[in-house]
């Protein structure tokens, strides 16, 4: 008997997100292109000036943090020229090295679902990232198509819990018959979502690292994204103590404390670089000792 068949299985984004965060460090920068960060930089808010903004964060930052993070409002508020930047960026992102969350939050039922994952999850996609973020607030069922697209494609999704503006908490600190959080209901669902994955789940939860307390269980056995660092007024110094023995598995996010320091890419790096020691100090004094680095 002769011949093979040759079925590749994508590896899992948990795994890549894990050997990423080993290697590269536990940071995540986002990519925000706001009116007002386009005019420290002396450019144009126009596409000219969002695409000069864009592809200098990526060729600064692509090689050496382990995930980027598109906000994906800046850009579609130019209409299709901003999406075709979105588009080079993410492809450029991945090309050096970095894992791409694009950070659209969407959240529909049915075939609109299936077509929003189709557009971030499908490896088709010109917009297919690593990963994307979604809203469960129609129910977590609503996100089974995203769930689904991402596992066939090895992507991830990072569903919000528990989320940094203090209005979410009307909806997310709301409770349940039984008297658990919608919030733990969410986390409960990503947790059997991620059953049995090693060494890290591919679906992840959004918790606001600028909470001053968690009060539910964030051991979901995949990556927790901490938006809130930096500007909303977080530092790495917090994440201790709201994440506890699941900081292992945070990927801190700050975006406006990086990207103000462009347009010098040296500089955007040396930002990096101590938002990064920062991270790793906190995670260390914790006692979750890795031993790696963002270089």
């Amino acid at each position: 008997m002769t011949g093979t068949t040759s079925l590749t299985t994508p590896e899992p984004f948990g795994a890549r997100l894990r050997h990423a965060m080993d290697t590269r460090g536990q940071l995540c920068v986002g990519i925000d292109p706001h009116t007002s960060l386009l005019a420290e930089w002396g450019l144009s808010d126009d596409v000219a000036g969002l695409e000069r903004f864009t592809m200098t964060v990526v060729e600064a930052l692509g090689g050496t943090v382990a995930v980027l993070k598109p906000q994906s409002a800046f850009f579609e508020r130019f209409g299709s020229r901003g999406i075709a930047v979105l588009e080079r960026a993410v492809a450029a992102a991945r090309q050096a090295g970095a894992l791409v969350v694009t950070d659209a939050k969407r959240g529909d039922i049915g075939s609109t679902m299936a077509a929003y994952a189709a557009t971030y999850l499908d490896k088709d996609s010109p917009l297919f990232s690593d990963a994307v973020t979604v809203s469960p607030f129609l129910g977590f069922g609503s996100l089974r198509p995203a769930l689904d697209a991402a596992r066939i494609s090895g992507a991830g999704v990072f569903v919000l819990a528990l989320t940094s503006n203090p209005e979410g908490a009307e909806v997310q600190r709301a409770t349940v018959p039984g008297g658990a959080s919608v919030a733990q209901v969410m986390l409960d669902h990503i947790t059997a979502e991620n059953a049995g994955a090693a060494p890290l789940g591919s679906v992840g939860a959004v918790v606001g690292a600028t909470l001053r307390e968690a009060g539910v269980d964030l051991a979901v056995n995949g990556p927790l994204l901490a938006p809130g660092i930096g500007a909303q007024g977080a530092t790495a110094a917090d994440l201790p103590d709201l994440f506890g023995s699941a900081l292992g598995n945070v990927l801190p996010s700050v975006s406006r404390d990086v990207l103000r320091h462009g347009p010098d890419a040296a500089a955007l790096r040396k930002a990096v670089r101590a938002y990064a020691r920062q991270v790793r100090e906190a995670v260390a004094g914790a006692g979750n000792v890795d031993g790696n680095t963002v270089r």
